[in-house]
């Protein structure tokens, strides 16, 4: 039997060349219909670098700076198209919630998104950039009818030199008001139950509570038994762990024990290696420590937004072996030297705590204090999106275990980098007699034009 042939199948040249045309046509088509689609309400960046709206297209300008838009914020409603410069010291966007948003912008980088045709209404822009929106980065576009037409709308500001002697007094007021008293205190011991095999079972309930970031500032803070960070957890080599994890959450969650060595079923990472812990459930982990461990646990379903709304705590597993008797750089470590504090410094920048220490934004967190001669280990962990240097003012920085791991050349510093998911062990002595300022070092982290905020606290050192 001779195979009928399918017409729709032409595969000479001349139907090839017809079908290619058909199908550039199309997809001509389907470009033009998804670019009336990504629009103000949805889609990815519409970014170009012409800097000039359609005629009848309104253009408004913003300015991006830490930790700052500046614009207009009534415009009327019609085509409209934002053109943003960051006129900043780091990377910035401008982003509309729920909509498009610009690329990432450099310092001195510019881009003009077209947001569509603007309805009547309130719009919310911000940066989305780790932490920035929490820093003071958003702001709230009011549209109404009206002629907009072609033109271009830029900040009231303009032009004009800042008001040079009312920043001084804002950073001067925002100093001189550390310590500031708030309401809750992180990182507190959680004291265990012990079971009569010698098991320590420990309670945490995961559940939304308020918490006071800075001076009248509570957020609605996703927390390990109510407070930021959660409970901190000390055992000993050797000793049977048992966790047992209500979770009170609007959603479901688990907990991984980051930087503790258990058994697979156990690593906290639903659905591969348990259940999810739905919400108004409960779950128990269980594990035998095996060696010294200066770790953390935290949420890893949604970590993206559970970890920095605040579900992080401290978990500590014997003693972490010191250089002691050592002479590093020159600097002789005294074999009995002994640690008057031992300090716990949890990072983070994102999220509703924001960029914090140990769950507080300066001028709440917490003064450290000490006398002359004192030796003090602190443990940093950055639970945070970004890279964070912490510097200490005047007393350098013994690094002599990474992720709870000893090094075998221990390190001095005065500036540490801590990314995310890393923990470093320091040891320092306090030398002088002062008020010794400590801070993350990406200064837009410490300060703003209302003063300083954020990543910031001291040690006050005593004779």
């Amino acid at each position: 039997m001779t195979p009928r042939r399918d017409e729709s199948s032409d595969l000479s040249p001349a139907g090839a060349f017809d079908k290619f045309l058909i199908v550039v046509a199309i997809m001509g088509a389907a470009v033009a219909v998804l670019a009336a689609i990504v629009a103000f309400r949805g889609g990815t960046a519409s970014a170009t670098d012409d800097g000039a709206g359609d005629q009848g297209t309104q253009v408004v300008s913003y300015s991006l700076t830490e930790f700052a838009i500046d614009g207009a914020l009534e415009v009327f409603s019609g085509p409209t198209q934002f053109e943003v410069a960051n006129d900043g010291t780091v990377m910035h966007n401008l982003t509309v919630e729920g909509g498009s948003a610009t690329p990432d912008l450099n310092r001195g980088e510019s881009a003009t998104l077209d947001v569509g045709d603007l309805d009547p209404g309130s719009y919310v822009i911000f940066c989305s950039i780790a932490g920035h929106r929490e820093a003071g980065m958003e702001a709230t576009v009011t549209v109404t009818e009206g002629a907009g037409g072609s033109g271009t709308t830029t900040p009231d500001h303009a032009g004009e030199d800042p008001d040079w002697a009312a920043l001084d007094r804002a950073m001067n007021e925002s100093i001189l008001a550390f310590p500031a008293a708030t309401e809750g205190l992180g990182n507190q011991l959680l004291e265990p139950d012990i079971l009569p095999d010698g098991t320590k079972e420990f309670h945490l309930t995961a559940a939304v509570t308020p918490w006071e970031v800075e001076p009248g500032k509570i957020v609605d803070a996703w927390t390990y038994n109510g407070m930021v960070p959660a409970p901190m957890i000390k055992v000993d080599v050797g000793d049977k762990v048992r966790v047992v994890v209500d979770n009170q959450l609007p959603m479901g969650t688990d907990v991984h024990w980051h930087g503790v060595k258990v058994p697979n079923s156990m690593d906290g990472v639903a659905p591969l290696t348990q259940p999810l812990i739905e919400s108004g459930d409960t779950f128990v982990y269980e594990f035998t420590t095996r060696e010294p461990a200066i770790a953390m646990y935290h949420a890893h379903h949604h970590g993206q937004m559970q970890v920095p709304n605040g579900l992080f705590g401290t978990f500590m597993v014997g003693e972490v072996e010191m250089p002691l008797g050592q002479t590093i750089s020159g600097v002789e470590i005294p074999s009995n030297l002994d640690v008057s504090q031992e300090i716990p410094m949890v990072l983070n920048d994102a999220g509703v705590i924001g960029l914090s220490l140990n769950g507080k934004s300066f001028p709440a967190t917490q003064p450290y204090t000490g006398k002359v001669g004192d030796w003090v280990v602190v443990h940093y962990y950055n639970e945070g999106l970004q890279i964070h240097p912490m510097h200490q003012h005047q007393f350098p920085q013994l690094v002599y275990a990474k992720d709870g791991i000893p090094l075998e050349s221990p390190y001095w510093v005065d500036t540490l980098n801590v990314a995310p998911g890393e923990r470093y062990s320091v040891l320092m002595q306090l030398e002088d007699p002062g008020v010794w300022v400590w801070h993350c070092h990406i200064l837009t982290h410490v300060e703003r034009e209302e003063g300083m905020y954020g990543m910031v606290t001291a040690f006050i050192v005593e004779e």
